[in-house]
């Protein structure tokens, strides 16, 4: 009987009682009990952990946020447009929603509508508060999209981390987020104004609800990438899915949950973009029927073998303010966009001299002897088309010059 009640005693703690029982086997399960308390409570204790058997650390969330934002505020400030489609295909068309001119490419022409204005919106809306309302330049709007889209970007990856860390360990956790600050494709996606870097923002969110067993989350955000943003960012939630309906068997929920994102997210996209191409347009599946059904779509700008994203990712202000934008004939054998139409319907009439097939269309050009200011690329080579301007010193005179990296 003493000695049950000596076991009785420690499990409340009391170390004045362990300490006048003879070292023996009495004392064992007690100091094993105290191990697994303290060892439970330090896993209640977040991100920070200390074991008896060496030390396991991971920064809290507050210190993930910060070196987070500091890289994402980073890139917002200092990466380059990479990508002529951010320009012309997100960039120009949101300057038309927010000031009324802008080029416009195939790609929104209402003949192929496979551009979604409701995308556009959800960055010209608080771009249009800081434009409007606090009537600030352009240059500034430019720099508050971006960086509205990387604290974006920061607060999924924050949420990821910790979803990451409860479901993998700290040790997981401290390493995926080094190699999210320090990698070089996040530095240059995660304030991209294009539609892949918006899945890239849900597909964090969807992972984070998979492993945080969230159904409502995960399948939200896979639906979110792939109707607002990117459609074939919908193969990413094929894990997902086949997670809660061929291991979970979580088919009711499964299903609320994916109705409940078409009524959310399919029925106002369709809205507005039918409101802006003044006939009913569905652009998610219009992107998809151009780039699976259509003999040109899916070659049109290259293919590439299977292994090329395993390759690519082992390796992870082009701003011109004028008078008036136009161009001039070169090598370059693309089709080029053209500004939009004048008047409030602009958005809803078919352009003429527009194709899907990227053919040049030589009405895009303008004589060279139009132009008051030239924006030209000087390589070592130099043909009838691309002469090297900056040697004709009797009608051109260079005002700046700046090093250009050529990746070719």
């Amino acid at each position: 009987m003493a000695a049950k009640a000596l076991r009785q005693r420690n499990r409340r703690g009391s170390r004045q009682d362990a300490n006048n029982v003879p070292a023996g086997g009495e004392v064992r399960p007690a100091k094993e009990e105290k191990i697994s308390e303290d060892s439970s409570k330090s896993t209640e204790t977040g991100p920070e952990l200390i074991s008896r058997g060496g030390q396991v650390w991971a920064p809290e969330g507050s210190t993930a946020f910060k070196c987070l934002l500091s890289a994402r505020f980073c890139a917002a400030l200092l990466s380059n447009i990479s990508d002529c489609d951010e320009t012309f295909n997100y960039w120009e068309p949101m300057h038309y929603l927010l000031y009324g001119t802008g080029m416009q490419t195939w790609e929104y022409s209402p003949l192929y509508a496979i551009r979604s204005y409701a995308y556009l919106w959800l960055h010209a809306l608080p771009a249009c508060l800081h434009a409007h309302v606090l009537q600030t330049n352009k240059v500034l709007v430019f720099y508050f999209v971006r960086c509205v889209l990387a604290f974006c970007c920061c607060v999924c990856e924050l949420y990821f981390y910790k979803a990451v860390c409860k479901k993998f360990g700290l040790h997981v956790g401290r390493l995926m987020l080094a190699f999210l600050v320090l990698s070089t494709g996040m530095f240059c996606s995660s304030a991209a104004f294009l539609p892949s870097s918006f899945c890239m923002y849900t597909t964090l969110v969807a992972m984070t609800g998979w492993f945080q067993d969230s159904t409502a989350l995960a399948v939200m955000g896979v639906a979110a990438g792939a109707i607002v943003g990117w459609p074939f960012s919908v193969l990413i939630g094929i894990p997902i899915a086949f997670d809660l309906l061929v291991i979970k068997r979580e088919w009711k929920s499964f299903t609320i949950w994916s109705a409940v994102a078409v009524l959310l997210l399919l029925v106002p996209l369709v809205a507005v973009d039918s409101l802006f191409y003044g006939k009913l347009v569905i652009a998610p599946l219009n992107i998809l029927l151009y780039n699976v059904f259509t003999p040109h779509g899916p070659d049109l700008y290259g293919t590439e073998p299977w292994h090329f994203y395993f390759t690519n990712g082992v390796l992870n202000f082009n701003l011109v303010q004028c008078w008036q934008l136009h161009f001039i004939q070169s090598e370059f054998k693309g089709q080029l966009p053209q500004p939009y139409a004048p008047g409030p319907l602009a958005t809803q009439i078919i352009p003429a001299n527009m194709n899907d097939q990227n053919l040049e269309e030589p009405s895009r050009y303008v004589d060279v002897k139009q132009c008051h200011y030239l924006v030209d690329l000087e390589t070592d080579e130099e043909t009838p088309l691309e002469p090297r301007y900056s040697s004709n010193k009797e009608e051109w005179s260079v005002i700046a010059f700046k090093p250009f990296l050529q990746a070719s």
